[in-house]
């Protein structure tokens, strides 16, 4: 059995490389897409500070929108129509989303009414975007660019544990 420890440093990028370690260790030899967006989000979710939320959404091409994958938090939106909200723009612009107050991101939606600031990672599979990871913080500010880059390093691993396809609609 696998079990975290809580990464105590000060050092955001140190603290990142710790996390993208853990991420990898878990993962490692399970193939299951399911099991993997599982443990990921847990071990997001335990090692964040200040997060209110982490999960994933996939995409449903043929509805055109995103729904709720595994995640740690309260009850979420379970579909997101593509181009609307943090998530939805995530996937059409397929870029990352820091939004340092989500109350002034235009359509955003409120799934929490606690949350302040989110960051989204658009979530690929053999170079086609199949989701995101989506984190929410009630703290305004919360993410930066160190945040974006190491977030997206761990969704490349997640990307590379399994065949995401398999969830695909």
């Amino acid at each position: 059995m696998f079990e975290t420890t809580k990464i105590e440093t000060c050092d955001k990028k140190s603290f990142y490389n710790l996390l993208l370690k853990q991420v990898e260790s878990v993962l490692e030899g399970e193939t299951n897409p399911i099991a993997n967006l599982s443990n990921a989000s847990a071990i997001v979710f335990e090692q964040l500070n200040d997060v209110n939320w982490v999960g994933f959404y996939l995409l449903n091409k043929v509805a055109d929108e995103l729904v709720l994958a595994p995640f740690q938090g309260k009850v979420a939106c379970v579909h997101i129509k593509v181009g609307k909200g943090v998530c939805g723009t995530s996937i059409a612009t397929k870029s990352i989303q820091v939004v340092e107050d989500v109350h002034k991101f235009a359509g955003h939606i409120a799934c929490d009414s606690n949350t302040n600031s989110e960051i989204v990672i658009p979530l690929y599979h053999n170079r086609d975007i199949v989701g995101v990871l989506d984190i929410d913080s009630e703290k305004f500010g919360r993410f930066d660019d160190i945040d974006a880059e190491w977030l997206e390093k761990i969704t490349q691993v997640i990307s590379n544990s399994c065949d995401l396809s398999k969830l695909i609609f």
